[in-house]
């Protein structure tokens, strides 16, 4: 009797091992990402990126490009479970903008008496804003960065009245809070809540926070990982309001039908979550419609082909 008992523990085992044999190359396949991080630590991420707009009025084609040149230092000054406040300073701002009648060339860093803008964005260097943070990357709220810009916007009281609501509408569109809030979730990856594996893809959608109207919806895909790292293909399609009015350069209102795709490669390093590297094509084209606009010498509402593209990439290395 006894022997058959220890017969039947060896069988058990066998099929237990088994078993566990079975599950746990499986389960090796799957992998949790997140945002994890401690307080006290710092990060610094760089931004590289390169915009340009061409629209075609009676045959003829004005091009508008902005290039950005920036240096985020981040540090982490609050977590709890699931989530992380990240205090943020810009430590440099270099912005170029051109179009037809205008070029506004800046290094917040370097004095420029000549533009406006260049102690505007010297005011912004190493002031504190948050990003209040969930551990799948849903940006929860932005703080304190529109209240720079409002004290930024003091150094324009010298200028003509309509200067000075042009040089605030360009700071507001280019680092104002909905502005920040839209690039941010672009680099920053949002995960899922479940367990994933290689060639697994999950989306989210999230609105165009300024300038257009519209939403982006955004696709990621597992690609590759290890201890330490993992590779993420993402998409984006970007549709417009066709119907919604929005302001252009110049003070022009007008609706936009237009649509976009957004391709990204991250690299992220699995500790943080954060991506090491991000770089990212996005391609946009359809229509505006200028509306009737006499003080703006539109007759009527005039069909203009748009077409936007932009280059960015970004590095995010840990300091401490």
């Amino acid at each position: 009797m006894m022997k058959r008992f220890f017969v039947s523990m060896a069988i058990g085992s066998s099929l237990t091992m088994s078993a566990i044999a079975q599950e746990q190359p499986e389960q090796r396949d799957f992998i949790d990402l997140s945002y994890n991080f401690q307080n006290g630590q710092q990060f610094e991420l760089k931004q590289e990126s390169r915009s340009e707009t061409y629209t075609t009025v009676d045959d003829v084609t004005n091009r508008v490009t902005r290039d950005f040149n920036n240096t985020i230092a981040i540090e982490v000054t609050e977590t709890s479970s699931g989530r992380a406040v990240l205090t943020l300073r810009y430590k440099e701002l270099k912005f170029n903008f051109n179009t037809r009648n205008q070029n506004i060339l800046v290094d917040a860093n370097t004095p420029n008496d000549k533009e406006p803008f260049q102690a505007a964005l010297k005011s912004i260097l190493d002031h504190p804003f948050t990003v209040d943070l969930q551990a799948t990357g849903f940006i929860n709220k932005i703080s304190g960065l529109d209240e720079l810009l409002d004290k930024a916007s003091a150094t324009f009281t010298s200028l003509k009245k309509d200067e000075q609501e042009a040089y605030k509408k360009l700071m507001k569109d280019q680092f104002g809070t909905n502005a920040f809030r839209s690039w941010l979730e672009q680099v920053l990856v949002i995960y899922p809540a479940r367990s994933i594996k290689t060639g697994m893809r999950w989306e989210e959608n999230v609105p165009i926070r300024t300038g257009l109207v519209g939403s982006i919806d955004l696709y990621w895909n597992l690609q590759t990982w290890d201890a330490k790292t993992a590779k993420i293909n993402g998409t984006g399609k970007i549709n417009t309001n066709k119907v919604a009015p929005f302001t252009i350069e110049d003070g022009i209102e007008a609706t936009a039908e237009i649509n976009g795709d957004i391709m990204t490669n991250y690299l992220i390093d699995r500790t943080s979550g954060l991506p090491s590297i991000a770089n990212q094509n996005t391609e946009m084209n359809g229509t505006y419609t200028y509306l009737a606009n006499k003080a703006k010498r539109i007759k009527k509402d005039i069909k203009v082909p748009v077409k936007i593209v932009t280059n960015a990439s970004y590095k995010i290395k840990r300091m401490k």
